[in-house]
């Protein structure tokens, strides 16, 4: 067999990959407005990579120079067996790999927090869009705020630093943004504002739910004094972070519609089903499934693979939200990409 490639994955636009966000599965407990439809049709297992499968390509990105590795869904929390996983990547923190860390609803960090400190994760996203219990109940269409709350105390317990994640929705969370950056702030955990992403068809209109974020900004300014953050580091996302003088604590923006964030792009996603999408805003991608379980030499077709994928990686996304009852700008579901 050849030697596995060490070469670092950069892009025909100079960007290098170093950041992988690796989806375990499309399902999820909730059903959050902006992101699936309440009947939802989930994959079939067979269709999905297994999990001996999903570490050895996420060994191949992190020989490839990828440093850090997010676990992403639906909710990957749900995945049975998924702490094994955990485990398995855990291993290779501090040979190549800085970071392993994951995205959940925190609905099942009551029974895993502990077990995800052990396997050396140490940062957490937590998606929570209300402190609400009848606005969560309409956003997520689940009643579980209790759990959410219950499972961030578990974290915070388990020694995780937790930041939050917030989707800015016009009608149902824009009027209480400010309170839920300053319940964050209190507890102790960092914050993200997200503009909503028009993904797959959820049975809610996206121009309806979409609040451009430098409107957010100006509002959080008129109570707070906010300080951009000069220093970046280079294993996060797209967040422009700020810190707010009043409550210490940092507020990021995810803009995706309203201020491009592309020229500094870092990751690619692969999807519980093995595709690399190169872009969250683009459908072209590589499968990765077909090399894994019918080459002779799954590490070479793997590493050929991963080289088609970045030279296809495009400059730019093509997010856009421009009139009411517009389609989504994808077919394809945020759950189903992976976050």
């Amino acid at each position: 067999m050849t030697s596995p490639s060490s070469a670092p994955l950069r892009d025909t636009f100079g960007r290098q990959v170093t950041y992988l966000r690796l989806s375990v599965t499309d399902r999820c407990d909730l059903r959050c407005t902006y992101c699936m439809a309440e009947a939802m049709t989930f994959l079939p297992r067979k269709d999905l990579l297994t999990l001996e499968e999903l570490e050895f390509v996420a060994k191949a990105f992190i020989r490839r120079g990828v440093r850090k590795i997010r676990i992403t869904g639906g909710e990957p929390l749900v995945r049975k067996d998924i702490l094994h996983l955990f485990g398995r990547l855990g291993e290779t923190l501090g040979q190549g790999l800085e970071e392993l860390t994951l995205t959940t609803n925190a609905t099942q960090l009551t029974q895993h927090a502990d077990d995800l400190a052990r396997a050396g994760v140490r940062r957490i996203n937590v998606s929570l869009d209300t402190l609400d219990r009848n606005r969560f109940q309409e956003i997520a269409r689940r009643d579980q705020l209790d759990q959410v709350l219950e499972g961030i105390r578990a974290a915070k317990a388990a020694g995780l630093k937790v930041k939050i994640n917030t989707v800015a929705l016009k009608y149902q969370n824009a009027d209480e943004l400010a309170d839920i950056i300053a319940w964050s702030h209190k507890d102790g955990h960092d914050i993200s504002l997200i503009e909503v992403m028009p993904l797959g068809e959820t049975g809610e209109d996206r121009f309806d739910q979409y609040i451009p974020l430098d409107l957010v900004q100006r509002q959080l300014e008129t109570r707070w004094t906010l300080e951009p953050e000069e220093k970046r580091d280079p294993l996060a996302g797209p967040s422009r972070y700020f810190r707010i003088q009043e409550t210490g604590g940092r507020v990021g923006f995810i803009t995706p519609l309203t201020n491009n964030f592309c020229a500094g792009c870092n990751r690619v996603r692969v999807t519980c089903t093995g595709r690399i999408y190169m872009c969250l805003g683009q459908n072209n991608h590589i499968d990765l499934r077909t090399p894994l379980r019918e080459s002779a030499d799954p590490e070479k077709a793997l590493d050929a693979a991963l080289d088609a994928a970045l030279f296809a990686k495009p400059e730019r996304h093509d997010f856009s939200i421009r009139t009411p009852g517009q389609s989504p700008a994808l077919s394809r579901h945020m759950s189903v990409t992976g976050g």
